[in-house]
């Protein structure tokens, strides 16, 4: 299964005077498996493309074809578009409502027509797989909990759904470091259990850099550059005209490659920098 987005395009506010662009003529393919980022500033489009890929959204024109299905034509029931495609928001302990953990894992999958028993199987390992007891927490409600367990358990209802993609909107936001570090060795784990295609959005180079298969850049609506990390990082004055950044260790060794063209710069792994580091002080020593 992959997904195909072909030539959409989405403007806002159409045809009135602050009529806007949003996307403009975007093309990509995802394979099955991948593990893709998706980075760009605030009014790049990163979030009207997101809304697309989970039918939130309808483009004005172009297509996108998930695992075969068509989810931008209209005869799509949006259950279907559910069943394949999870979207994890920003904050998405926001989101919980139900009195009890287990209700509230169990909200989408029951919401798909499972039976009482598959749902339960399914509430059970998706709190397993974002770290958390069954045992312990299904009775409880999700409000007398702390805020990462709130955001597992916000990540573990999408999960519970088995989606083939798992799109995660900055889901570290508002965390710090630890639960920022847990959280994505959680979405890592999470993608190699179930064989998924994951997308992540986010801020931070760092994150991008190691945890990606691939990476699709958005500039004013526009894919301004994709590939692996390695290539897209590599081209850092394309980045910096965008307004984004690097990884802080791949910025460290195109500084470091400017001073001596030995010192080899498509690193964006702390320990290969400073095994390479290593190297070259000892050729110089």
């Amino acid at each position: 299964m992959g997904i195909i987005v072909k030539n959409i395009t989405h403007i806002y506010s159409e045809g009135l005077p602050h009529e806007t662009t949003a996307l403009d003529n975007v093309s990509f393919e995802i394979n099955d498996g991948e593990f893709v980022g998706i980075i760009g500033h605030t009014g790049s489009g990163k979030s009207t493309l997101l809304q697309h890929l989970n039918g939130l959204l309808k483009p004005k024109s172009g297509s996108i074809i998930v695992g075969g299905t068509d989810i931008t034509d209209p005869a799509c029931k949006l259950r279907d578009i559910r069943r394949k495609i999870g979207l994890v928001f920003q904050y998405p302990e926001y989101q919980l409502f139900e009195e009890t953990v287990a209700r509230d894992v169990a909200f989408g999958p029951k919401n798909l027509g499972l039976t009482e028993e598959e749902t339960e199987m399914r509430v059970k390992e998706a709190l397993g797989l974002v770290g958390l007891s069954y045992d312990e927490l299904k009775d409880k409600s999700p409000f007398e909990l702390s805020g990462g367990q709130k955001r597992r358990v916000a990540i573990a209802g999408v999960v519970a759904m088995k989606p083939e993609v798992l799109i995660l909107d900055e889901p570290t936001a508002g965390l710090d470091p630890k639960a920022h570090r847990d959280i994505l060795d959680m979405a890592e784990e999470i993608h190699e259990h179930e064989g998924n295609i994951t997308i992540l959005v986010s801020h931070n180079m760092a994150d991008i850099a190691r945890l990606c298969d691939r990476v699709i850049v958005m500039d004013k609506g526009h894919v301004a550059l994709a590939g692996t990390p390695k290539e897209v990082f590599s081209d850092e004055k394309r980045l910096t005209d965008i307004g984004l950044s690097l990884p802080p260790v791949s910025y460290l060794m195109h500084r470091l490659n400017e001073r001596n063209a030995d010192i080899k710069a498509d690193i964006m792994d702390i320990d290969a920098a400073c095994r390479e580091i290593q190297r070259f002080l000892g050729e110089k020593g």
